[in-house]
C-alpha cells in the first residue's frame, strides 16, 4: 500500500509536508555507532523520498555525525525541496551519553559539523534543545549577516 503525503505547512518561503522522517533510528544501538546494515539504512532513505517526505529531522549528536554522513551520502545531491532539520545544544561523550553542550561557542562549532557532514552551505531549520526541565541563562541571539 503507497499513501501520498498532502498535507503541507509553510516553513518561511519552503512548503513542507506535513509528515517528514526522524533519521534517529538510522544509527546503532542507542542512537550511537553506525547502523547494522547501512545498506538497508541507505535504502530506507531513498524509500521515504521516493514516498514525498520532503523533510528530514536529523542532528549531528546521532552516532555522531553517522547519521549526517548516511544522509549525505546516500541524498546528495539533494533533491528540490527537501528540507533538512536539525537540532544543537546537546552532544555526545565518547561512551554513548548525552550531555548538555548550550554556550554559544558549543552551538556554532554543532551547527559548523552540520553543515559539514550533511555537505550543505545553510540549514534550513536549527531546533534548540535543552532537556526535559531545563533552562537557558543566557540570552540567545541569531548571529547577524556578518557572522555567518
Amino acid at each position: 500500500m503507497t499513501t501520498t503525503i498532502t498535507q503541507t505547512s509553510r516553513l518561511g518561503d519552503r512548503t513542507v509536508r506535513r509528515i517528514g522522517y526522524g533519521a534517529m533510528q538510522l544509527a546503532g544501538p542507542w542512537v550511537f555507532g553506525p547502523p547494522e546494515d547501512p545498506g538497508a539504512a541507505g535504502a530506507v532513505l531513498r524509500r521515504a523520498v521516493e514516498l514525498g517526505v520532503n523533510h528530514i529531522d536529523t542532528s549531528q549528536a546521532y552516532g555522531p555525525d553517522v547519521v549526517n554522513e548516511l544522509i549525505a551520502d546516500v541524498l546528495h545531491p539533494y533533491p528540490d525541496g527537501l528540507v533538512i532539520a536539525t537540532k544543537v545544544g546537546g552532544r555526545r561523550t565518547e561512551d554513548g551519553g548525552w550531555v548538555r553542550a548550550s554556550r554559544p561557542e558549543e552551538l556554532r562549532a554543532t551547527v559548523e559539523q552540520d553543515l559539514r557532514s550533511l555537505r550543505l552551505d545553510r540549514i534550513d531549520l536549527v531546533n534548540m534543545r535543552f532537556g526535559v526541565g531545563a533552562r537557558s541563562r543566557t540570552p540567545f541571539r541569531s548571529p547577524s549577516n556578518s557572522e555567518r
